[in-house]
């Protein structure tokens, strides 16, 4: 037998009676062609272990991609993705919006920010909380610091203005602090410790409370170019000190009005039958002279005051022996 060869024979060559050059040599070549009893087929394709391993990363591949979409969709259900934006967050002609609680862990840099209507704006930290101010080259000009133990500004000027008037409150700067309200009140027990000077036109105490200036180690001065006037229109009025209590006035007078004024616990002259006087500041005037009601008030050169039982005369003279022991 004979292998069987296919000859392309194209349209020009099929004229009768023609042969072409592929028929020559195999006209010319049967003769010599060996031949075989059994024919030998080659496969063609990707058969075997490569055929599996093709099958296997197909497989994978698929189960990839199916694990891949079912993840996108997962997440975009899970971070509620709209065409608005992104779960809490919204994206609006006028900026981002955001609701509810959201956490920032990397600095955020936004030009305004501000809450809803009908919902305050809280500022929540772990350590606390940092507000900073800074000029176009970066300088630090302004921070507000809130922490679990202080609240700390660092500022040129701090003010604290009304919401409805803007009136200043409260500023301080590194000058001078000023207090802009109407009424100053300080509800501490111990009341307000000053350690400098206190500039003020009035100090008043409450309705029903009393009024009381003290300095427990040191003394207690106040002046005016023009005076100072201390009343109490419904009460007493009251100065106790522990030693001496100095009324002085350099080119004016000391003026007492009042219907009855007391001087207590002045020494007081003995009287004798004898017309001799002796100073006793402890003895009483009843027992020398139980009849003796009227007394006269000497001053002695230091400007101690004491009293003498009054005669036909002055009788300052005769107990002037009390200015010695003054």
């Amino acid at each position: 037998q004979m292998d069987e060869k296919w000859i392309i024979i194209s349209e020009e060559d099929r004229r009768p009676g023609a042969m072409t050059r592929e028929q020559y040599i195999l006209a010319t070549q049967q003769n010599s062609l060996p031949r075989t009893e059994h024919p030998q087929f080659y496969p063609v394709g990707i058969y075997g272990w490569r055929k599996r391993c093709l099958y296997f990363f197909v497989l994978l591949l698929l189960v990839t991609m199916i694990v891949n979409l079912a993840m996108t969709i997962w997440i975009l259900k899970v971070m509620n993705f709209t065409v608005d934006g992104m779960g809490n967050l919204r994206v609006t002609k006028k900026g981002i919006r955001l609701e509810g609680i959201s956490e920032f862990l990397l600095p955020l840099y936004v030009k305004e920010i501000h809450s809803r209507k009908d919902s305050p704006l809280v500022l929540q930290s772990d350590r606390n909380v940092t507000l900073n101010a800074r000029n176009h080259m970066g300088q630090l000009t302004g921070q507000l610091t809130v922490g679990a133990d202080a609240v700390e500004a660092q500022c040129k000027r701090f003010e604290v203005r009304a919401s409805d008037s803007g009136k200043v409150l409260f500023s301080a700067d590194e000058d001078e602090i000023v207090i802009g309200a109407d009424r100053l009140k300080v509800t501490g027990t111990e009341g307000a410790v000053f350690g400098h000077s206190v500039e003020t036109p009035h100090i008043r105490a409450e309705p029903s409370q009393d009024l009381k200036l003290e300095s427990p180690t040191r003394s207690l001065v106040m002046e005016a170019p023009r005076g100072v006037q201390v009343s109490a229109a419904a009460g007493d009025l009251k100065a106790t000190c522990r030693k001496e209590l100095h009324l002085q006035s350099t080119e004016g007078e000391i003026f007492l009005n009042a219907d009855t004024i007391r001087l207590g616990n002045l020494p007081v002259g003995s009287f004798s039958s004898s017309s001799s006087f002796s100073s006793s500041s402890s003895s009483s005037p009843s027992s020398s002279a139980p009849r003796q009601t009227i007394y006269e008030l000497c001053a002695c050169p230091n400007g101690k005051l004491y009293l003498s039982p009054a005669g036909a005369g002055s009788t300052c003279q005769s107990s002037s022996n009390i200015c010695l022991w003054s």
